[in-house]
């Protein structure tokens, strides 16, 4: 188990890491590293929270302390996922909008030189 922990400490803090620089770079926007960061804090001190992952075993009736570790932090990764599907959806829809928009205004100034 203490290898599992240390393994899943060790990404953890490399994801950090990862998250930091590519908003440094500009590669990722602030405001969608923050679930990231969010989620690999998380996963850091459950990682290090061994007391805490042996009685969440025990309350969800697994047989190990580890398998519950690797049961959150898929949950914890599925809502960050669920959170990007909602973004990009909203993304989507006020992409749809604004080319309905452009084609209106590009139709409009058609009309307007060929009444002229």
């Amino acid at each position: 188990m203490d290898r599992l922990l240390n393994v899943m400490t060790v990404l953890s803090l490399g994801l950090i890491v990862s998250i930091l620089m590519s908003v440094r770079r500009s590669h990722i926007r602030v405001e969608y590293s923050v679930s990231w960061l969010g989620a690999a804090i998380v996963l850091l001190v459950l990682s290090q929270s061994r007391g805490f992952l042996e009685w969440l075993a025990v309350a969800l009736g697994l047989p190990d302390a580890p398998l519950a570790l690797v049961i959150l932090g898929l949950t914890v990764f599925l809502v960050v996922f669920y959170r990007f599907s909602v973004i990009i959806s909203s993304l989507k829809d006020a992409n749809i909008a604004l080319t309905q928009r452009v084609a209106i205004l590009e139709f409009q100034l058609r009309t307007m030189h060929e009444g002229k």
